[in-house]
């Protein structure tokens, strides 16, 4: 794409499907229940806080602030960033609507409610569990960050930000690793089908020349 390199882009998409890839394995192969009671272990009231609000930052309404950001400072590369936001939503919707519908989380699933650490305040939703949409906005941030911010700190930073998300959503009972996984992966693929779609729009632009 035109003044974008995507080199860090590549590496942090090979990051992000490792991590999807090992979560999902791990949870179909050890058992999707035994994972989750494992990551959702009572971490104190300092965890409780910090993940009750962090868990935000993968909320659908972080697009807002992004879009503006790059109205204001991106405009040339908007059709990727609505790309990004309508590809990856279709998806994960699609997935959690038509193939795996209504999807039992957590809390619904297992049926000894005291197995499980939940986090006063927090409303705890039953179905729709797979994939993890705040997972897959994460993934998404995380991966357009490294083609725009192209910076040696940006993989480890930004992954590191992607998998705080995801572990929040396990962590707050609202999903299980295996769903965390396929976030990831849904939004490495959502991503990369923008930058094909961007590379499109700017190839009828140069036609219309």
């Amino acid at each position: 794409m035109k003044n974008l390199s995507t080199n860090y882009l590549k590496t942090g998409t090979i990051a992000a499907i490792l991590v999807g890839i090992l979560l999902v394995t791990t949870s179909l192969f050890i058992g999707k229940i035994p994972v989750f009671l494992f990551f959702n272990a009572d971490l104190g009231q300092f965890a409780d806080l910090f993940f009750e609000y962090f868990t935000y930052l993968g909320d659908g309404l972080i697009w807002i602030p992004i879009t503006l950001f790059f109205i204001w400072k991106k405009r040339q590369h908007l059709v990727l960033l609505l790309c990004t936001i309508s590809i990856s939503t279709l998806i994960a919707q699609g997935i959690k609507n038509f193939v795996f519908t209504a999807e039992p989380r957590p809390t619904t699933l297992i049926t000894d409610r005291s197995l499980i650490h939940t986090v006063t305040g927090v409303e705890l939703h039953g179905f729709y569990s797979f994939p993890s949409g705040h997972t897959t906005t994460a993934c998404c941030i995380f991966l357009l960050a490294c083609l725009f911010f192209p910076k040696k700190w940006i993989v480890p930073i930004g992954l590191l930000y992607a998998l705080l998300v995801g572990y929040s959503r396990v962590y707050l009972a609202q999903h299980f690793p295996l769903d965390v996984g396929g976030g990831f992966l849904v939004g490495s693929l959502s991503v990369w089908l923008s930058v094909y779609m961007q590379k499109l729009y700017e190839q009828s632009l140069k036609q219309l020349d």
